[in-house]
């Protein structure tokens, strides 16, 4: 995937918005005002930063070459993949919106209602 369909991806699902806390060549998707994807627009990156399960974060890194301890980020929470890595589009999808949910999961009962999920951080069943 490259920095277009990342936040084309991230931005499609629910309740995503993006904004640039660190600077205008820094982009950050975000849910429920909490970061779920990093990555610069400025091609200073060629990888882009996810939320992970810990222990998730492990294996991915045993797995994929492509994936390795976020950069500039909590190293056991957070991790970077590369834009033209050894991850498949298709798997690199699944770690975008794992992350999203992880985040949207975590976020307080007042902006989930807000937002019209339900606790486990999805659009419910009114929305």
């Amino acid at each position: 995937m490259n920095i277009d369909e990342v936040r084309d991806y991230g931005l499609s699902l629910p309740f995503a918005t993006e904004r640039s806390p660190f600077g205008p060549d820094t982009l950050a998707l975000e849910v429920g005002g909490r970061m779920f994807c990093l990555m610069t627009l400025d091609g200073q990156w060629d990888f882009y930063n996810l939320k992970a399960e810990p222990d998730y974060a492990v294996e991915l890194r045993d797995r994929y070459s492509g994936i390795r301890s976020g950069y500039h980020m909590n190293k056991r929470h957070w991790i970077s993949v590369d834009f033209h890595g050894d991850v498949p589009d298709r798997f690199q999808k699944e770690l975008i919106h794992d992350s999203y949910s992880l985040v949207a999961s975590k976020l307080p009962v007042a902006v989930r209602t807000r937002l019209g999920m339900g606790p486990e951080g999805r659009p419910s069943e009114k929305s």
